[in-house]
């Protein structure tokens, strides 16, 4: 009688304090003691939340475990946090994963704002996303392209099903490892490919430590022999410009394990994302024909019916640029973003219409086995689909 008495008065001062601290907050869901929202969130948050802020809002309130959260869905209240307040919402919550080899003391995405931060982003603008830069990318783009439309082709001679989602993979890394160290790094359908694909989806997983040691030290190796090399192969690539800056410029102080660290973060932030998204576009798509059909009658018309897709068609294509933000809308690689705003990756939007629309404008596509696709959602740091999508690719250009 006496414990039961005790646990009720402790409940009660649990839920004041709560209504107490939720005078100065956002509306939102009454939490439970202890626990607060965490169970209202499910299997998949970001549709959770989606459903809660209809009911409690754009700026809604929730106390997930003892940390209290406020939730922003509306892009007038984002722009107002992460336009106009950028300064007063830039710190973050580590993850326990990210603590894995000091990446959480080094990572662009999760470093405070500061000067380093400012110097980590400048770097990575200048020596990455200027335009200059970008359009001298264009024929390895255009290369890493020609390589997956010649392997789908093999497939679709061979009536062969063809997993998009690696197919992707593979290109989009051979993308960046092209563009940092002049070489690809993965073939299709290789177990080193299925290896790194594994490893880089496994850094949300308790063995980070495992999976980060893995691609640091994979890095690592690259970095080192391209060091010694130097001097004997000139190379026009990211490495090569970071060499430069290492030992010719006061303005970057950074070292080996910082260029490991710089490019564990664009390999992590950009060829899971790219895959993702070019995986659930093509998951849409095959479960709506009409759409497929829309997307392939205007890369005919504005493209040729023999031609390759380039670059230069991408902002002539406005109904694949809407596919592509209906895909991100729907299905966000990270639903829950860092309070950061971050500009454009310029290099994500000519990869993705590049890499979708030739996919689309080069073969018609059917479900392996006739089955539908399946939309049901992965929830993790970054989105992803529960069952590798998997079509035959047809009727070859």
């Amino acid at each position: 009688m006496a414990l039961s008495l005790l646990i009720a008065v402790i409940v009660s001062i649990l839920a004041w304090s709560q209504f107490r601290r939720r005078q100065n907050l956002p509306p939102g869901p009454y939490p439970f003691p202890i626990i607060g929202n965490i169970l209202q969130l499910g299997r998949n948050p970001q549709k959770s939340l989606t459903h809660l802020s209809k009911t409690y809002g754009p700026l809604m309130s929730l106390k997930l475990g003892s940390i209290h959260t406020v939730v922003v869905s509306s892009p007038d209240s984002a722009k107002l946090v992460l336009q106009e307040h950028d300064q007063a919402f830039s710190g973050r919550t580590i993850p326990a994963a990210a603590e894995a080899h000091g990446f959480d003391m080094i990572s662009i995405g999760l470093i405070p704002v500061g000067e380093r931060w400012r110097k980590l982003r400048k770097l990575c603008k200048e020596q990455m996303f200027k335009a200059r830069r970008l359009d001298g990318g264009a024929g390895v783009r255009r290369e890493k392209v020609g390589r997956l439309v010649d392997y789908l082709r093999e497939c679709s001679a061979r009536g062969r099903a063809v997993d998009l989602g690696q197919a992707a993979f593979v290109t989009s890394f051979n993308l960046l490892s092209a563009t940092f160290f002049s070489v690809d790094l993965i073939e299709f359908e290789s177990d080193a490919t299925q290896q790194l694909k594994k490893t880089v989806e496994g850094r949300i997983k308790k063995r980070s430590e495992f999976y980060f040691g893995r691609l640091l030290g994979v890095l690592g190796g690259i970095i080192d022999e391209r060091f010694e090399s130097r001097y004997m192969e000139r190379k026009n690539d990211l490495l090569a410009a970071l060499f430069d800056l290492m030992e010719g410029s006061d303005e970057y102080d950074f070292n080996f394990k910082d260029i490991q660290h710089l490019f564990l973060d664009l390999f992590l932030g950009g060829s899971d994302t790219t895959q993702s998204t070019v995986e659930w576009a093509m998951t849409e798509l095959l479960a709506n024909p009409e759409k497929m059909s829309n997307a392939k009658n205007e890369l005919k018309s504005v493209i040729g019916e023999k031609k390759q897709v380039e670059e230069s068609h991408i902002s002539r294509l406005p109904y694949l640029q809407a596919l592509i933000k209906q895909t991100l809308r729907l299905h966000p690689p990270a639903p829950f973003l860092v309070p950061r705003q971050v500009d454009r990756l310029p290099l994500a939007d000519r990869m993705l219409s590049l890499l979708l629309g030739s996919i689309l404008h080069n073969f018609e596509w059917e479900m392996e086995g006739g089955v539908t696709s399946d939309t049901t959602e992965e929830f993790g740091l970054t989105l992803h689909k529960a069952a590798p999508l998997k079509a035959i690719p047809l009727c070859c250009l």
